[in-house]
């Protein structure tokens, strides 16, 4: 149960599904609701195909390129980083585009829903806690996104636009915490595979 929730926490705070809800809204606010649920159904797929990849070819990768999960841990950690504060201390800008039943690939698949940050943490995931483990957090990540964004408008009137605003910060700043965390156990991982520390 503890590698579920180190597994499903990381790729819940990198998705950041309901911190996404007033960008997915502002690109979908000129679209039929039967058109936005399409939009919907295919900007999950999306990110779920790529995602699988991710996870199926991610030792593949490790092998091809002569890297340890260790070095993966560091890179991963400081791009999970630049991305955080990026976020913390520059406002996002909005995303304005001509709805088309297309958006739901380009950009709300790739890269809002299944961006870097998230890539990286599948890749880091699947390593530290296995394969199944990462599937089934990601699945239920997936899901919980599918369901933001169906009842988005819903949620939007809850949270209001100022809630949703503070609560992709909050992520950000876990975000953060979990980057830094990833370069600790990195180097941590390669001072002890080296030797240079006591097990």
């Amino acid at each position: 149960m503890t590698h579920f929730i180190n597994a499903f926490v990381p790729l819940f705070v990198a998705i950041d599904p309901l911190g996404m809800l007033g960008v997915f809204l502002a690109l979908t606010s000129e679209l039929d609701p039967p058109v936005r649920r399409r939009v919907v159904w295919q900007a999950t797929m999306t990110a779920l195909i790529i995602s699988i990849a991710f996870l199926l070819l991610g030792r593949l990768i490790f092998q091809l390129l002569g890297i340890t999960v260790f070095d993966f841990q560091i890179a991963g950690g400081l791009v999970l980083l630049l991305l955080s504060v990026n976020d913390l201390i520059f406002s996002n800008q909005e995303l304005r585009r001509v709805a088309t039943p297309d958006v739901g690939i380009v950009p709300i698949g790739i890269p809002l829903i299944m961006g870097p940050a998230a890539l990286t943490t599948i890749l880091i995931t699947s390593q530290s806690y296995g394969f199944w483990t990462t599937l089934v957090s990601l699945l239920l990540n997936l899901l919980i996104t599918w369901i933001a964004f169906d009842f988005a408008d819903v949620v939007m009137r809850i949270m209001t636009k100022g809630g949703t605003k503070a609560f992709a910060k909050i992520m950000s700043l876990f975000l953060a915490a979990i980057a830094v965390m990833m370069i600790r156990v990195g180097v941590e991982g390669i001072l002890k595979h080296n030797g240079l520390v006591d097990n």
